[in-house]
């Protein structure tokens, strides 16, 4: 079978490499990225490899160019993304880029630190400037004799009494401060102001309206000045440490008038100059930034390349002459030329005369599992895989889930219209898929989306199948072919008796209708959803017992696959007799029951005489008797039908045993007959039913401990009793399809009567503004709830009849991925880390 519908065969090879050809050896095997390589130092500390001073050099041009992308976002300038990956330099370039990237660092840091020491010089001097304009009005107002402030503008801290005091006293030459401080912590600073000073200080201050830069993090922050009025040395020394501790700044401001408007001239002409300067710089580490964002993305894979290559070298053993590093690798048995090549063209690179050797290996270890995917098969493998990784070259759902995932899922999605709003989605999707994948996003939701766009399409698609099938469109139908029932009544009759009923004897044709329901159903009142739960609670059942047989069915292929004779005679022909004989022959009596019985049929197979599958499976599953049928109705449908169901009991209730004791019996009988003690050697499964896919299949053998006996019984039960009782339960589970596609059914025809209905009853102008409006509504509801919750709610009921109803059959998922050292993978990694 291909790698699509199992894992690829894998192999365990050595390689061994001359160390100058290693390096572009590796990088090659990066660019191919078919090969996984196993770590031979596992003991070894990461900072005692051989290649970790190369590594630490690759990680601090990692951080030096992080540093010159957070500057280029800062400025918000365009980093240029070809979308082409650089091959990995040669060990030499190395020098060179970090001469680049040191040269580059050291600039920019200069340039900051002289803008931070420009913007901090020029924040002092806009203060200062502040301090100079608020104090003239402070002083003006005290020279004109105003006495009062505004509430707004200044603040006293001194009670009435000592104002009241101080007048007594004459005038007295008052010492001040003046200052700016941030505007929240002004109320505190009054405060600490009144009870450190005792009330023997006068405050007043004013608002700078203009928001200051801060040039430590280019915040914005409100800042106001202050003057306080002092008495006394002690004062002021009080005042100053008041000022330190609420970390407010203190400027020089003279007493004079004249003094004070010559300083604010110097400090204008000053401000004037520190402008242009800061222009100039600014302009300098735009342009230093702009020339950097160009090359960083070439940058950034270059040095995940070398970093890459030298970790992966590290990983490498050094033979006894230093001269040849030894590595193990799997690597896919198709590929194996492939790598050679690859190989070939990294020596040639080299210079090297020595070529690389790579020799096949024999070993018991699994492999590791690779299954190839493209964008299509990519996202349904991601569905398998998030279940659990196959184990090696055990049969793959993938394939398979490509049909079964979307149709169940329709089945429960089923409408036309629906549908059709999920496959254009899709759709566009696809069409667009080059653009929207280019431009990459934080947002996981619409990166799940994008992920899953094939599947998303081929739900739409089926949904549409399923809608016609069910002639259901936004809770309506299509009258394509005409309805098969034709009316006997006179319109009166029909608009006025709510009770009436078309009898199939003298209303129907007889013919079906030729493609899904009737549109009549759509107009049937009371014995609508008793027809549609009859019709959708068997189909469910039918697909889920087919979805069943089909689970069982893959197990033969695993069985037969790894030659285990033993599961294959005492575990699939049972677990598949007993769903056959039990859940199949019920599937059959529904169509034996549509078959043979009728609303047009006269007794015995009349729809009154139509017996119920539900308490004709009870009866036979218990032995009982079935109750007496109705006059001229007789008790089974088909000859026979009582011993058949009694055999067929007995036979599947004899099939329990078999699964549960056959295999660890002759499991142990083998061992006897070997005489095998309960030591290292083959398993339980290999040694019974020669299992084996070793050397033949990649190497894989099953070399691992061996069970002990009362851990296969144990085993071997859980097993038998989790089939027999998930039997039950997963038909029953299949259930979900017919209800969540009533609810569906049900949620659409809400919508149309409760919301579409009333605007399509209006009439005249005001009518079709209503109607604008009360469909937009409609549409919002039918996208955010029918389309899409309706649809995630479908979508994860569809993931676990896989996961568990169907995969439990076959799938044990206990593998492990194939992670090959592929530059692609680590680059796209990185990128996203960095982005987080």
């Amino acid at each position: 079978m291909g790698s699509l519908f199992r894992s690829e065969e894998m192999a365990l090879c050595q390689l061994f490499l001359q160390s100058e050809a290693a390096y572009a050896c590796v990088s090659e095997l990066g660019e191919l990225g078919l090969v996984q390589f196993r770590d031979l130092n596992p003991d070894v500390n990461a900072f005692q490899r051989k290649f970790v001073n190369e590594v630490r050099r690759c990680d601090e041009m990692e951080r030096k160019l992080r540093y010159l992308e957070k500057e280029i976002k800062k400025d918000g300038i365009p980093m240029l993304d070809t979308g082409d990956s650089p091959e990995a330099p040669q060990p030499r370039e190395m020098i060179d880029l970090e001469a680049t990237f040191e040269k580059l660092e050291n600039e920019l840091r200069e340039v900051n630190q002289n803008a931070e020491a420009l913007k901090r010089n020029f924040l002092e001097l806009t203060e200062l400037k502040h301090i100079l304009r608020k104090t003239q009005v402070f002083f003006d107002e005290q020279e004109g004799g105003v006495n009062q402030t505004t509430e707004s503008m200044t603040r006293a801290l001194i009670t009435d009494e000592a104002r009241t005091a101080g007048a007594s006293m004459g005038p007295v030459q008052l010492g001040f401060v003046a200052g700016v401080i941030l505007r929240e912590r002004l109320p505190a600073f009054e405060r600490m102001l009144w009870r450190a000073c005792r009330g023997n200080v006068f405050l007043r201050q004013a608002m700078i309206e203009t928001p200051l830069e801060d040039p430590t993090n280019g915040d914005q922050v409100h800042k106001s000045v202050f003057i306080i009025f002092f008495q006394g040395d002690q004062l002021k020394t009080r005042v100053k440490k008041i000022c330190e501790g609420f970390r407010a700044t203190l400027y020089p401001c003279p007493e004079a008038p004249a003094d004070r408007r010559e300083m604010a001239m110097g400090v204008m002409t000053r401000i004037e100059d520190l402008n242009t300067v800061l222009g100039q710089t600014q302009d300098h580490r735009h342009r230093v930034l702009v020339a950097a964002a160009k090359n960083l993305k070439n940058w950034f894979v270059k040095v995940r390349k070398i970093k890459a290559i030298y970790h992966t070298l590290n990983l490498f053993n050094l033979d006894v002459t230093q001269k040849c590093l030894i590595a193990e690798c799997w690597v896919p048995l198709l590929d194996i030329e492939t790598i050679q090549l690859a190989l070939r063209r990294g020596t040639e690179r080299s210079g090297s005369s020595v070529p690389p050797i790579l020799n096949r290996m024999q070993t018991f270890e699994n492999p590791p599992t690779y299954n190839r995917t493209n964008k299509f098969t990519k996202a349904f493998q991601a569905l398998i895989d998030a279940y659990g990784v196959a184990s090696y070259r055990e049969m793959n759902p993938a394939p398979y889930t490509i049909i079964t995932f979307p149709f169940l899922f329709a089945v429960m999605f089923g409408d036309l219209g629906h549908g059709a709003i999920m496959a254009l989605f899709g759709l566009w999707m696809i069409r667009k898929e080059k653009g929207l994948a280019a431009q990459k996003t934080d947002n996981e939701i619409w990166n799940i989306f994008f992920g899953g766009r094939y599947i998303i399409f081929l739900m739409g698609v089926f949904s549409m199948y399923t809608g016609l099938i069910y002639n259901d469109i936004f809770s309506k139908s299509l009258n394509i072919f005409g309805s098969h029932w034709h009316l006997s009544y006179n319109k009166s009759t029909v608009m006025e008796n709510k009770f009436l009923q078309l009898s199939p004897k003298g209303d129907y044709e007889g013919a079906p209708y030729p493609f899904g329901m009737d549109p009549i159903w759509q107009v049937a009142g009371a014995n609508k959803i008793i027809f549609h739960n009859a019709y959708k609670m068997k189909i469910s059942i039918i697909f889920g017992v087919i979805h069943m047989i089909f689970g069982v069915v893959m197990s033969w292929h695993n069985h037969t696959y790894f030659r285990n004779r033993i599961s294959l005679l005492y575990e699939f022909i049972p677990q598949l007799i007993f769903l056959l004989l039990l859940f199949f022959y019920m599937v059959l009596l529904m169509f034996i029951k549509w078959i043979k019985f009728a609303a047009t049929n006269d007794k015995p197979y009349s729809e009154a005489c139509a017996p119920s599958i539900l308490i004709t499976f009870i009866d036979m599953v218990l032995f009982n008797t079935p109750k007496p049928p109705p006059e001229r109705c007789e008790t089974y449908m088909f000859f026979g039908q009582h011993y058949i169901q009694v055999l067929f009991v007995l036979v599947a209730v004899g099939c329990i045993p078999v699964m549960l004791l056959a295999k660890p019996l002759l499991i142990m009988q083998a061992r006897k007959q070997a005489n095998v003690q309960p030591i290292a050697g083959a398993t339980s499964d290999a040694e019974a039913g020669g299992m084996s896919n070793g050397g033949s299949h990649g190497g894989a053998g099953g070399h691992e401990e061996e069970e002990e006996l009362s851990e296969i019984f144990i085993h071997q039960s859980i097993h038998t009793i989790e089939y027999v009782l998930g039997s039950v339960s997963h038909t029953a589970s299949y259930l979900r399809l017919w209800a969540l596609s009533l609810a569906h059914a049900q949620l659409a025809e809400v919508l149309w009567t409760m919301v579409l209905s009333i605007g399509l009853k209006q009439e005249g102008p005001v009518g079709g503004i209503v109607l604008t409006c009360v469909f937009a509504f409609w549409a919002i509801l039918t996208v955010g709830i029918l389309v899409l919750m309706e649809g995630l709610s479908a979508f994860l009921h569809t993931l676990r009849l896989h996961w568990v109803e169907f995969q439990s059959k076959f799938y044990k998922g206990q593998g492990y991925a194939f992670q090959p050292f592929s530059f692609d993978a680590i680059i796209e990694n990185g990128a996203a880390a960095a982005e987080e």
